[in-house]
């Protein structure tokens, strides 16, 4: 194994979250001593896999939403993101990849993976958490989200009530239908 192969991919590593065999492959001479290398480093302890195919130096579950792409963070993993509320959350991703939905374990830690349509994935920003910069949906989409997957409760409500901005609701609400609409409105107890 070449020396300067592997410090070109242990570099990359510490540069990038979450690192897949075609990105370390384009370091290498080939795909398959790609993968020779990453098994090196996994038995060494320098890195973890994510998923197949996907590896990250971090230990933080949460990188799993860049393997999912489109994806972002969502749901009570937003809320706890956005101080909505105390409780800790295992990381909720919502995706629009046809992907098995469910509990999966990554990194040692439950994840969940919820999907939806394409034409709902959209409200989400980057925020820093740690020293990592992730997809999280914007309060206002995490509100939706939170009626769309049955998950919203009256207590839950409350706390998005001070923080929701009505202007860009109502833009995110005219891609669902008008029943859908009205009932956001009637959990925020508006219109």
């Amino acid at each position: 194994m070449s020396g300067k192969h592997i410090y070109r991919v242990r570099e990359y590593l510490g540069r990038t979250p979450v690192a897949s065999v075609r990105s370390i492959s384009a370091l290498v001479p080939n795909r398959n001593y790609a993968h020779v290398i990453m098994n090196h480093l996994l038995k060494r302890g320098e890195v973890r896999r994510i998923t197949r195919g996907y590896y990250t130096v971090h230990e933080e579950p949460s990188l799993l939403v860049y393997c999912l792409k489109p994806a972002y963070l969502g749901l009570q993993d937003a809320m706890s993101l956005h101080n909505l509320w105390e409780q800790e959350t295992n990381p909720i991703i919502v995706t629009a990849r046809k992907v098995r939905p469910g509990v999966r374990e990554v990194l040692g830690q439950n994840v969940w993976v919820r999907r939806t349509s394409p034409k709902y994935l959209f409200g989400y920003d980057h925020m820093t958490s740690g020293n990592l910069t992730l997809p999280v949906s914007d309060v206002e989409k995490t509100l939706i989200d939170m009626i769309h997957f049955g998950e919203m409760r009256k207590d839950i409500a409350r706390s998005f009530k001070e923080r929701i901005d009505h202007e860009k609701l109502e833009k995110y609400l005219r891609k669902y239908s008008d029943g859908f609409q009205r009932k956001v409105w009637r959990t925020l107890g508006v219109k």
